[in-house]
């Protein structure tokens, strides 16, 4: 649709911070995390922690795991693509371990008609100069994390992020930046994490192709421009958490955490100023004989303003359930991903190959 094509464009004349610059990193990765209400930055210890908090990749000690993630968007309209791995390395002098993982994703809209020429100069419509291309977003992510102060119980780790986005023949940008968490457990399985996402402000740069772009005119006002700003740069987030793990008759547990959402700008949060924002989430998970899990959670509590330009709080829930046998686990939500309250509610499906498991 040429509507949708030059709002695409359109945004690159907004200023340098955009709130919603790579959203598509925002969405999240694995089923387990989408039904918990993405809380589990004190709690994740798997191959997915490459995006959630680097420091859990430590808890990945033995042997080599794997995570696959399939998700579909606005009644499929969308696709959203998630693969990682986590290589444990204990090859130190000085006997330290760590743990490296890497991670790639990819956010699509595919075969969209272009009717940029469907009307020549003198009101003409040709349907064979209909043409039709894609936009993505790519990311992919290097990340090590390694115990601090040689205290097995304190982890801190690091994700480094290249990006790459193409709205067709139109325009591309290359971006970088850097995430950092930590991560402390104590024996009594008390968990705590932090994570900062985008801590070098990830920017983009934008390449514009004019020649395919081409010029419109309407009422004499000149449309898709070459924009003058390209270069836009993604603020950083925070997020703490706390959980705690109960073990019942041996077989039965409980994990709960509470984690608080810290974006550095005023938006429809449960609170917000003009400094920084702030909403919670919850999320729990049952398991049995660490076989069969149950999870919810709430998370994106903020105000919806409505038709009447009145405001309600409102809050998303989630739920899933996730199967593990030997090495491989299945996991399913049914969540709203991207986190808004005005989506659909999709289907995700994640696996996950931890080879530890298959040497028990």
């Amino acid at each position: 649709m040429i509507i949708w094509t030059l709002h695409s464009i359109t945004l690159l004349h907004a200023q340098a911070f955009r709130k919603y610059s790579n959203e598509f990193l925002n969405i999240g990765a694995d089923a387990r995390a989408f039904g918990m209400g993405n809380t589990v930055v004190a709690n994740i210890s798997d191959v997915n922690a490459g995006y959630w908090n680097p420091a859990g990749l430590t808890e990945v000690k033995d042997a080599w795991q794997g995570a696959l993630m399939h998700a579909e968007y606005f009644q499929s309209i969308a696709k959203y693509e998630y693969a990682a791995a986590a290589i444990p390395i204990n090859s130190f002098d000085n006997g330290t371990e760590g743990t490296i993982g890497f991670s790639l994703y990819r956010f699509a809209v595919d075969d969209i008609m272009n009717t940029t020429q469907l009307i020549d100069n003198q009101g003409n419509i040709d349907y064979n100069k209909i043409s039709r291309f894609s936009t993505a977003d790519y990311a992919f992510m290097a990340s090590y994390a390694g115990n601090l102060f040689n205290n097995p119980d304190l982890s801190i780790g690091t994700s480094a992020k290249i990006v790459y986005r193409h709205v067709g023949d139109f325009a591309n940008a290359f971006g970088f930046g850097l995430d950092a968490g930590l991560q402390y457990r104590t024996q009594d399985k008390f968990y705590f994490g932090l994570m900062a996402r985008d801590i070098t402000t990830t920017f983009n740069v934008w390449s514009v192709n004019q020649k395919k772009l081409n010029k419109l005119e309407l009422d004499g006002e000149t449309l898709n421009e070459a924009p003058k700003d390209k270069i836009e740069l993604t603020m950083p987030k925070l997020k703490i958490g706390a959980a705690k793990k109960f073990d019942f008759d041996g077989k039965v547990g409980l994990l709960a955490e509470l984690d608080l959402n810290f974006e550095f700008d005023r938006n429809n949060d449960w609170i917000s100023s003009d400094a920084v924002s702030m909403s919670p989430s919850l999320g729990v998970e049952f398991d049995y004989d660490n076989v069969v899990y149950v999870r919810a959670g709430l998370n994106n509590m903020q105000y919806e303003t409505k038709f009447d330009d009145s405001r309600k709080l409102t809050i998303q829930p989630n739920a899933g359930i996730g199967f593990r046998y030997k090495g491989v686990t299945i996991d399913y939500a049914l969540t709203n991903i991207g986190n808004s309250s005005v989506a659909l509610y999709s289907n995700i499906f994640s696996v996950k190959i931890d080879m530890a498991k298959f040497s028990k």
